[in-house]
């Protein structure tokens, strides 16, 4: 398919300020729906990074000490989603119960923790019985990760995933409670049991946006763009590359390829070249938080493999020209 300068340059358009709205209104949601539950918000709403629609608010129950830490994640937060229907992903961590992990001869009591003795499914259960309190019951629909608020006239749709604390001291040699590396663990209702780091991969992202003139978050959403594009005409590898594993894909692509040129059609050659030049480096990629492997199966490899070759097939830059076709 042909693309012009033009066609790119919307292409890598963040989406419009009515966006930061919806996603303040998100979180106001939730905040309304615990409240009902005793929850009292600690501080306004602010950002975790700068440069994002990383909107975070802290709430607490005094009574107990009860600890909640609310914030927009996933493309909305980055600033990377490009299609105006998507899910707002909210993430809804509970901080005064938390799962750790230490290096070898370590454990809790070293730290003076003590064991909970409570089921991680409660808390879900106890959120998911606030949103209903808040809204209609038809409109909180439990799915096995996430609570769904559905949208309507003036709301967009909320994923909202209740999860715990994860706190990493594999790298701490002075018993410091606060010197962890925080993820969040999420308990699924088959029963899974997922590790995930929202935060640094936000962190991450403001960092190679800076160090990439500003080009990486452009790029992605260029990317993003076109996987659409090829999952409407059914390629089964681009529907199967996650919005999520986009954002990694390019995010393991040296800074120096973003600002070789400064025409994204260019750039954007420079970045196929260097994924199809590296292909079996793919399974050493990681995800945009700097911390899991990208791919963590043979099939997963293959498919984002092929999905490179995809991208470079798809693509057939006309420099210079004022429409595509």
């Amino acid at each position: 398919m042909h693309f012009t300068e033009e066609q790119l340059k919307r292409y890598a358009k963040p989406l419009s300020d009515t966006e930061k709205s919806m996603c303040k209104k998100a979180i106001d949601m939730v905040r309304e729906s615990l409240q009902t539950l005793g929850f009292e918000s600690e501080g306004d709403m602010d950002v975790l990074k700068q440069d994002t629609f990383s909107y975070r608010l802290k709430m607490r129950k005094h009574s107990n000490s009860y600890k909640i830490n609310i914030f927009v994640k996933g493309s909305y937060a980055n600033n990377t989603n490009v299609r105006q229907n998507s899910d707002v992903d909210i993430a809804i961590v509970r901080e005064d119960v938390f799962y750790t992990q230490f290096r070898k001869g370590v454990n809790r009591e070293n730290y003076n923790f003590t064991q909970a003795n409570e089921s991680p499914f409660a808390y879900k259960d106890e959120v998911e019985k606030a949103l209903k309190q808040k809204f209609y019951s038809a409109d909180v629909q439990r799915g096995n990760k996430a609570i769904r608020i559905n949208g309507n006239t003036y709301r967009k749709e909320a994923d909202c995933v209740p999860c715990l604390r994860y706190r990493d001291y594999r790298k701490d040699f002075s018993f410091n409670t606060e010197n962890y590396v925080g993820g969040i663990k999420i308990f699924s209702d088959k029963g899974e049991e997922i590790i995930n780091y929202p935060e640094q991969h936000i962190d991450n992202g403001v960092i190679k946006n800076k160090n990439t003139n500003y080009n990486y978050k452009k790029m992605v959403r260029i990317i993003k763009e076109m996987r659409y594009q090829l999952i409407e005409q059914g390629n089964k590898n681009a529907k199967n590359t996650s919005s999520f594993g986009v954002e990694g894909l390019i995010w393991n692509i040296p800074d120096f390829y973003f600002i070789k040129y400064s025409s994204f059609g260019f750039i954007f050659e420079e970045l196929i070249n260097y994924l199809e030049m590296n292909l079996s480096d793919i399974n050493s990629f990681k995800e945009a938080n700097g911390i899991l492997n990208l791919c963590n199966t043979p099939e997963k490899i293959k498919i984002y493999q092929q999905f490179v070759r995809d991208l470079g097939n798809h693509f057939n830059y006309k420099y210079g020209a004022s429409n595509g076709a």
